[in-house]
């Protein structure tokens, strides 16, 4: 072991080492607009070779939370791991600290950081035929700065006999399209291996593509209940299908159902909730470390790394991955004045609590780091050849006007029409309208709209929800304005953040005429997902189910709602049609494989409505406008296979 880490060194030394820390893109900033929250790469190299270092051993070193991809591209796609002597996540606060700029010339701050850097290989395959031939290969450093997590953008080379410079190849010419490859990291060296995983590249922008799925989920609160809604999509993945490429059709290999899985937000929580699976660190986030070890608890689940390992992921952030009802200048718990600064939390400001979460959230989720204009940036398109495109937004964190806090929702009440409040900021609202007109002119047959809170008009017993896009008629009436008047339809909006299930037609209410019997008057359709584990409507199948009758009888627009299961929901996307299935799970105080049919639903290419019946007439729970409601309680066990009626006391695991 030790001959192998001096020869290594010895090698590195006479190679360019800061080409192997720009390798990984999580020493780089999140925005290049914003340099100052990159780490100084030549610096670390120097002080990570500097004489007297001692690497560790790779029998030192486990791959502590498996591996990962996503935001696939049709050449390209992000793969994540962590490599660490430990499952404790690094105190090093140098990327979130002072000035931070990209040359910094402060050389002890970086000294004191760990100076013992970690080197992986990884490598990409194509799966067909269980090919061992590399397409594409490289080598990543990291250190305890960015938490020894790895993160990089896989392309490919044709694969010549490997010459000494072409471990500094991290990118070259290009994945195939619509392709399913397999991937694995190795400590430099060695024999210590990674779990492989797989992945699969979008199709070409221009290609002629019958059928995409997509798992959607949102809302996973560790302390909750056990994740599996993550398991149960895992493993119900594996079945042989048929694609249609340029009008050429083939079979591919026994691969995944599911190419892609969307997570709408909300993937932690920051709270300090305490009961079996207990909250770590035991507090309310606000530190870097806080959101580094509390993203290492959640991806420690097995379930979650069921499905991260086999699956491309695309996501984005709700508000509590940095904190509860987050707005441009604060958030429920912590708002932007010297009196909450002392009082509300370790004397952190709201702009450094975000800046650590958001740098957490980077280094942990196999995301892209895009380009960001002027903030934080996580909304991208991913145009998934001629079928559609989807269409990623942050409604939360970009540059979101005040939203409802706890002590503040009669005064949202009143504003709530005022031209002047944005869930997006110009600059994102801009670019989202851009993004509808560009892709029905590119004769993309959908637009998928990945976004976090709930888009319809949906009143609840309270009244209509102030953190949601009925807080922001104003941005809600602009979106609208911009699909009726450029006559842009087939629209799917997406969401989470509620913890409940709804479905809608998607309309203009007040503006266009509207039949909520046929549904004819709109522009497309909602899809609203549960959570994962996170609490929803408190009661028995009898009361919510009374409840959601409630919601269908007062709010037009509204064709299913359920509040009772945690679950997710698989879409699958057609050129005549998408089919929309909802599943539920009957229990999340256990781990268990039980999956629970709940409701499906198809929207008609050209229709800009639910198919009638809605969901054929008939659900397993909640209330569906002009249909009926059976409880079956038959469920599939994902692990067996085998159906049972199955019935739990209990949903959610206690937190008192």
């Amino acid at each position: 072991m030790y001959l192998l880490a001096t020869v290594g060194l010895a090698v590195l030394l006479a190679l360019p080492t800061t080409a192997f820390h720009d390798g990984n893109l999580n020493y780089h900033s999140p925005s290049r607009r914003h340099p100052n929250l990159g780490i100084d790469v030549p610096l670390v190299s120097r002080r990570s070779f500097k004489r007297g270092a001692i690497a560790f051993k790779p029998s030192e070193l486990n791959f502590t939370h498996g591996v990962a991809s996503g935001d696939p591209y049709p050449s390209s796609v992000i793969l994540w791991t962590r490599i660490a002597p430990s499952l404790n996540s690094s105190n090093s606060d140098v990327t979130v600290k002072g000035t931070v700029p990209l040359y910094n010339h402060d050389t002890e701050t970086y000294i004191k950081a760990d100076a013992n850097p970690v080197c992986v290989d990884w490598s990409i395959r194509q799966a067909a035929g269980n090919s061992t031939i590399s397409v594409s290969s490289g080598r990543a450093y990291t250190t305890g700065d960015i938490d020894y997590t790895v993160k990089v953008m896989t392309r490919c080379h044709t694969p010549p006999a490997l010459a000494s410079t072409e471990v500094l190849q991290v990118e070259a010419t290009g994945l195939t399209p619509f392709t399913t490859y397999r991937y694995q990291f190795t400590v430099c060296g060695s024999s210590n291996k990674s779990p492989e995983g797989l992945t699969k590249t979008a199709p070409a922008e221009n290609a002629d593509v019958s059928e995409l799925k997509f798992a959607v989920f949102s809302c996973s609160n560790y302390p909750n209940g056990y994740f599996n809604a993550y398991g149960n999509a895992a493993r119900k993945a594996q079945q042989d299908y048929v694609v249609s490429i340029n009008g050429l059709t083939r079979q591919v290999f026994r691969t995944v159902l599911i190419p892609k899985q969307v997570h709408l937000g909300d993937y932690i929580y920051e709270s300090a909730t305490g009961g079996p699976r207990a909250h770590n660190p035991p507090r309310l986030l606000f530190t870097l470390f806080d959101y580094r070890t509390r993203h290492g608890q959640y991806r420690s689940d097995p379930d979650l790394q069921l499905l991260s390992k086999d699956f491309a992921w695309i996501a984005t952030w709700d508000d509590h991955e940095v904190a509860n009802n987050g707005y441009r200048d604060g958030f429920s718990a912590l708002n932007n004045t010297e009196e909450s600064f002392r009082n509300d939390g370790p004397s952190i400001s709201v702009d450094q609590r975000k800046m650590n979460a958001v740098r957490a959230y980077f280094e942990w989720m196999p995301i892209r780091q895009v380009d960001m204009d002027d903030n934080l940036r996580i909304w991208r398109n991913f145009k998934m050849g001629k079928l559609m495109d989807f269409i990623v937004l942050d409604t939360r964190n970009y540059d979101r006007s005040i939203t409802t806090l706890g002590w503040n929702d009669d005064y949202i009440g009143l504003i709530s029409d005022d031209a002047g409040r944005t869930l997006m900021g110009s600059h994102q609202e801009n670019w989202f309208y851009r993004q509808l007109s560009e892709s029905a002119a590119r004769s993309a047959t959908w637009r998928i709209i990945g976004n976090q809170i709930i888009f319809s008009r949906v009143i609840e017993e309270f009244g209509v929800n102030g953190d949601n896009w009925n807080g922001y008629v104003a941005n809600r009436n602009r979106t609208l304005k911009h699909l009726y008047d450029n006559k842009i339809g087939n629209n799917v909006f997406l969401a989470g953040d509620s913890h409940q299930n709804w479905v809608s037609d998607l309309v203009w209410l007040g503006e266009k005429p509207y039949d909520k019997a046929t549904g004819a008057g709109g522009l497309g359709v909602e899809f609203a997902g549960t959570a994962v584990t996170s609490t929803g409507a408190r009661g028995t199948l009898t009361t919510t189910d009374a409840a959601a009758r409630k919601r269908i009888d007062q709010s037009s627009v509204l064709q299913w709602q359920d509040g009772y299961y945690r679950g997710y929901f698989i879409m699958s996307v057609r050129k005549d049609r998408i089919v929309t299935q909802f599943f539920g799970s009957p229990s999340v105080a256990t781990r268990n494989a039980w999956d629970l049919p709940l409701a499906n639903f198809t929207v008609l290419a050209g229709a800009n409505r639910l198919s009638r019946p809605v969901a054929n007439g008939s659900v397993e729970t909640g209330s569906l406008r002009g249909g009926t409601v059976k409880h079956t309680n038959v469920t599939l066990n994902t692990q067996t296979g085998l159906w049972q009626k199955i019935g739990f006391d209990k949903m959610f695991i206690s937190t008192s």
